[in-house]
């Protein structure tokens, strides 16, 4: 009796302390949260360093998570993360005013017109001018609207509930229950802890970048996560229409596609291709102005046309000089790996779902790396990614992300420290991480190793 009553005895024990620890690092990610928020105004760069110590509790918290009883653990989970929300809700956004263009756009499609059309300043607008939103739209004055449709369709449907920011908070952060809770079943299927979902719940872009700030990368994240799930349930053509929809939320999103794709089969691509027509359509009386500011300011505005909006082109031209034909080359470098990484998804023998979401994983990051983007939002996608094969990578560009929100004196500071500490980090963890099953797969052919857990 004493035999059998031992180890249950002794599970019981070890489930109540990690439930303790898991319920203690909650608690220090809510304090964390709360005087995030109170001490963001004077003292910035202590906040941002806040937030990046809030990564760090998610990451304890993960691991201690997969050895709590599931089903407690995560309600543990969602109170937590509600909790977060409820926070950061209670202030005015902080991190970016972006949202108030959304609340803008959701407003002019409402009267009937193109938000692609004019720039907020023009006299064409003007009864649509309030004293809370319009004075908080930046680039009013030159720039249309930068969204592509499937988002300006989400604006507009949440503004017919409300034209506030609060609304379209709440919506967002509406998005991300739907993302959790297909999120916990995707991992069910691929045999995972379903507490992993802790390291997308608490995760500091997730709290900041949507109950805050209402980003509309939550969208995106949603129908990529819907996608992803389609996925695992062996339904490509529809996985790639829903990864087609983040896209016309988020365009970088496009890069999970080829892991939908069977080799030569016609179906998806002509999916998409009437996904992406149906949705410009509503809005293509504007012709070629329908890319918005894209194309008419955006690329340049952030140094991707010139080049500098690189990281490593803008390290290669501080450390080097002006070399000839750099851009191009970079550009053909980026193009050649995700285009190699690419096929290696589509052509894979191995199609396992937990094989085609790690590609998934894999093509988002190395995108990311490439294109380096000045926001943390952008990366938001890649803290999803972490409990679905991103592992240590996607820790470590995700809580890098959140470095570049510190205030330095000058643009060149921000490139070659804060982006060069997430993306090397981010180098540094993914080469580590691919290797490893190589190092283990040649240890095992050593006698006498292969008894050594690795």
């Amino acid at each position: 009796m004493t035999a059998v009553a031992d180890p249950i005895q002794r599970s019981s024990r070890s489930d109540a302390i990690s439930l303790a620890a898991l319920t203690a690092t909650g608690l220090a990610a809510v304090l964390v949260t709360g005087v995030a928020l109170r001490i963001q105004d004077p003292y910035w760069n202590s906040f941002v360093l806040l937030l990046v110590l809030g990564g760090f509790i998610a990451l304890a918290a993960t691991r201690v998570a997969g050895q709590a009883p599931p089903t407690i653990a995560l309600v543990v989970i969602v109170v937590v993360a509600v909790a977060m929300r409820l926070i950061v809700l209670s202030d005015d956004p902080i991190l970016s005013t972006d949202i108030y263009r959304y609340v803008w756009d959701g407003r002019v499609q409402a009267a009937g017109i193109n938000p692609y059309r004019y720039v907020p300043a023009d006299p064409a607008l003007a009864q649509l001018r309030d004293a809370i939103i319009y004075p908080n739209i930046e680039r009013a004055d030159y720039a249309t609207t930068i969204y592509p449709p499937v988002a300006q369709l989400f604006f507009f449907a949440v503004t017919r509930i409300g034209e506030t920011v609060t609304a379209m908070r709440l919506a967002l952060i509406g998005c991300e229950a739907v993302t959790l809770i297909v999120l916990i079943d995707l991992l069910r299927r691929l045999g995972k802890p379903v507490t992993l979902a802790l390291a997308y719940a608490w995760h500091p872009l997730a709290v900041w970048e949507v109950a805050s700030s209402g980003h509309v990368d939550a969208l995106m994240v949603t129908l990529l996560m819907v996608g992803v799930w389609l996925l695992v349930r062996h339904r490509c053509i529809a996985a790639g229409v829903f990864v087609a929809l983040g896209a016309l939320a988020k365009p970088y999103a496009i890069a999970a596609l080829p892991a939908c794709w069977r080799p030569w089969d016609w179906r998806l691509p002509l999916a998409v291709l009437l996904v992406i027509a149906a949705c410009y359509l509503p809005y293509l009386g504007v012709g070629k102005g329908v890319f918005g500011f894209l194309l008419n300011g955006y690329l340049s505005e952030e140094g991707l046309q010139g080049g500098d909006g690189f990281w490593l082109v803008h390290v290669a031209r501080a450390t080097l000089g002006d070399i000839p034909g750099l851009v191009p080359l970079y550009l053909a470098l980026a193009a050649v790996t995700l285009g190699v990484l690419a096929l290696r998804a589509a052509f894979a023998r191995d199609e396992t779902p937990e094989r085609r979401v790690r590609d998934i994983a894999m093509l988002l990051m190395v995108g990311l790396f490439f294109l380096s983007p000045n926001y943390p939002w952008y990366y938001l996608v890649v803290a999803l990614f972490i409990p679905l094969g991103g592992g240590a990578p996607a820790w470590a560009m995700s809580i890098g992300a959140v470095l570049l929100y510190l205030l330095f004196p000058d643009y060149d500071a921000l490139f070659l420290i804060w982006k060069g500490v997430l993306s090397i980090a981010f180098l540094i963890a993914a080469a580590a991480s691919w290797c490893a099953p190589w190092r283990a797969r040649s240890l095992a052919r050593i006698p006498g190793l292969t008894q050594w857990k690795l």
